[in-house]
């Protein structure tokens, strides 16, 4: 803030009476991250585990404006947040646009963000495109999954070229030296979503397994941050769902069932990562103080585009922010 001299004393006495009442925390100037391997991202997290946590915000669709909920964080907090979260999509004029996506994540990570990418991805049974109700959201027949899964078959190789289509994109990424915290077939536990509902390793996990060999082995694309994601179903039986520890770095969990995990939730969570950091990929509230102090494994917070201010009040986001445990654009220090 710029000072201005000679003012009159009765306005600078107002001025100190107004800072008197609130005063935004101090914001560190972020530092642009070099080109990184993942794996400093990976000991990162893990250096700051039982510590501190990474505040992040998603930015869903238009993929015309992928920085407008981080932005409204902006708006309320003076602060960004730490980790920067989007969505390769799904709908036709927002696939167009994904290049705006990708532009974003690499402003972030210049900004001294890290990044995020989910995908909403359409069935190989269809187009590259789709609606969410139909398209993401429906179902395909346990004959069709096998197929998807079987190599060679009409549907598998449909599948590699849905994914053959976003390979440029994290490409560009890789070439810019960001690693991308990538969750794909996200919340596999889960029914809503074409891909999950299926336990076993020959359901949603043998999937994911095939999804990271093919871009991971494939692809060359060794900038991906493996994060693989269950719902906080209270069926249970997470761990049902999972792949192996070597198709995973990073454990995380959904909380929309209720507000926030509970203890058995963490502790389940706790159980399938082992080493591994874990963290709450969605959530609908802020994280409370009494959450933060009480579970403090999760490397990161992600708070889902308009629950925001929809779901949150400005008090309580910003006692989130301003949280101690809580490390934003600017505090997050990769070595």
């Amino acid at each position: 803030m710029r000072r201005i001299r000679h003012c009159f004393t009765f306005v600078l006495a107002v001025a100190a009476v107004a800072a008197a009442i609130f005063v935004w925390p101090a914001t560190e100037s972020a530092q642009a991250f070099p080109a990184t391997p993942k794996q400093t991202v990976l000991n990162y997290f893990r250096s700051i585990s039982g510590n501190h946590i990474v505040s992040g915000q998603h930015n869903k669709e238009p993929a015309s404006a992928p920085g407008q909920y981080t932005q409204q964080v902006k708006d309320v907090t003076g602060q960004y947040p730490g980790l920067w979260g989007g969505d390769l999509m799904f709908d036709a004029t927002d696939v167009a646009n994904r290049r705006r996506v990708i532009d974003q994540a690499k402003t972030e990570w210049a900004n001294g963000s890290l990044t995020a990418l989910t995908w909403h991805v359409c069935p190989p049974t269809g187009g590259s495109t789709c609606a969410f109700e139909g398209g993401v959201k429906s179902s395909v027949t346990d004959a069709q999954f096998a197929q998807i899964l079987t190599e060679g078959s009409a549907l598998n190789t449909a599948w590699k070229r849905r994914l053959d289509e976003v390979v440029p994109y994290l490409q560009q990424l890789k070439n810019a030296g960001v690693p991308v915290l990538f969750r794909p077939l996200h919340e596999m536990n889960e029914s809503w979503n074409w891909w999950g509902h299926r336990p076993g390793q020959n359901g949603s996990a043998r999937l994911y397994q095939i999804t990271h060999d093919y871009l991971a082995k494939s692809k060359g694309l060794d900038n991906l941050i493996w994060v693989w994601n269950v719902q906080d179903n209270p069926a249970g039986g997470w761990s049902n769902y999972y792949p192996g520890d070597q198709y995973v770095d990073v454990v995380s969990l959904d909380v929309w069932y209720k507000s926030y995990p509970s203890s058995a939730d963490y502790q389940q969570m706790r159980s399938i990562a082992g080493t591994k950091p874990m963290a709450l990929a969605e959530m609908g509230k802020v994280p409370t103080a009494s959450l933060l102090d009480s579970q403090t494994q999760w490397a990161w917070f992600m708070m889902w585009s308009e629950q925001l201010r929809g779901n949150n009040s400005n008090a309580e986001i910003q006692a989130a922010y301003f949280h101690p445990r809580v490390l934003n654009q600017g505090e997050v220090r990769l070595p």
